[in-house]
């Protein structure tokens, strides 16, 4: 299984080797030109450039191109999602059209903006949600600010104890982990993908000041924001 923790948006080809496998990340595909054949365990389809897929995290799925093609990905890793998604292949209406003319923009730059591409994603992953609660959607909105368990509650109409035992058992996770997740992912990705310095991505994460951010990273990834991105960046 390929695994993922930053968002990836940029344009691939496909061979005419028949090829098979999942990836705990989702995964959305724009036809630019040519065709691809997807099988999965419910459908079988011919994905063409009026047409748009998406994979959910975990979906087993057979592939191959039989011409020539160019494709234009976005791999979302589920620290991103907002709970469940399901596969989805649609025709490209205006939505879906904007959504690929803006995501081409981004492929196409010569440097990829972390904050632009990561704020079209969560537009993206909430026309692909299932039924996400008020709550979770605001969290996904609103990681990097304080958030707090009355107000979490209160959008639920549950008492704050009866909701952290709702949101457990909906997610697996305490809202504390599930919003620290949510940061770590991002802080992971502007590691990745940037060249701000560690000042400027504590306080894009939230932090009041970097030493806070380092205490906190460390304690969750056992090496300092300096270490991981050496290492992740070659």
């Amino acid at each position: 299984m390929k695994s993922l923790n930053r968002v990836v948006c940029e344009k691939r080809s496909y061979t005419r080797e028949l090829l098979s496998h999942d990836h705990d990340f989702g995964q959305l595909l724009f036809p630019l030109q040519g065709s691809l054949h997807m099988e999965t365990a419910s459908q079988n389809i011919r994905l063409e450039p009026d047409h748009c897929f998406y994979l959910p995290p975990k979906h087993h799925h057979v592939f191959r191109s039989t011409d020539r093609n160019e494709f234009l990905i976005l791999d979302i890793p589920t620290h991103v999602l907002p709970g469940d998604t399901e596969s989805l292949y649609t025709k490209l209406d205006k939505q879906w059209t904007s959504i690929r003319f803006l995501l081409l923009e981004e492929a196409d730059s010569k440097e990829i903006d972390p904050e632009a591409l990561m704020d079209l994603t969560r537009y993206v992953t909430r026309k692909l949600q299932v039924s996400v609660s008020a709550s979770i959607d605001y969290i996904h909105r609103h990681f990097k600010e304080s958030i707090s368990l009355q107000a979490l509650a209160e959008m639920e109409h549950y008492h704050p104890v009866y909701y952290s035992s709702w949101f457990k058992q909906k997610t697996g996770k305490s809202p504390k982990v599930y919003i620290a997740e949510l940061r770590l992912g991002y802080a992971k990705q502007l590691l990745h993908t940037t060249t701000w310095s560690i000042t400027r991505i504590s306080e894009e994460v939230g932090f009041e000041n970097p030493s806070s951010f380092t205490r906190w990273f460390v304690k969750s990834e056992g090496m300092p924001p300096q270490k991981y991105r050496m290492m992740n960046n070659g």
